[in-house]
C-alpha cells in the first residue's frame, strides 16, 4: 500500500505501525487542542502530503472519486489552522 499511494518502497510492517502510532498521537493532540500552532500545522502538512502524493489516483478520476474529497478536507485543515485561536470549545487549556 505504501508503494501504491505514497511512493514509499521497501517499508516493513513495523515502520507502518510506528508511523500510525505517531499519527494517532498527533490526531489526539489535535482533537484535544493541545499546542494548536504545532498540531494544527502538522495535521495540515500531513493531509497535504497524503493528498498530493496520491496524484496518480486523480488521473483515473472516475474509478477513484473518493480521492477528490481530500481537497476540500485539506482546505478545511488550512482554515482550522488560520482560525486556531478562535477554536476554544472542548479544548485543553
Amino acid at each position: 500500500i505504501f508503494e501504491h499511494f505514497y511512493g514509499i518502497s521497501g517499508s516493513t510492517d513495523m515502520v507502518a505501525y510506528i508511523i500510525g502510532a505517531v499519527q494517532l498521537v498527533l490526531v489526539l493532540a489535535f482533537l484535544a487542542g493541545i499546542k494548536k500552532r504545532i498540531t494544527y500545522g502538522i495535521i495540515f502538512i500531513m493531509h497535504g502530503l497524503s493528498t498530493l502524493s496520491s496524484y496518480n489516483q486523480y488521473i483515473d478520476g472516475f474509478n477513484n472519486l473518493l480521492f477528490f474529497t481530500a481537497w476540500p478536507m485539506w482546505a478545511a485543515c488550512f482554515a482550522l489552522y488560520l482560525l486556531r485561536d478562535q477554536d476554544v470549545k472542548y479544548t485543553v487549556k
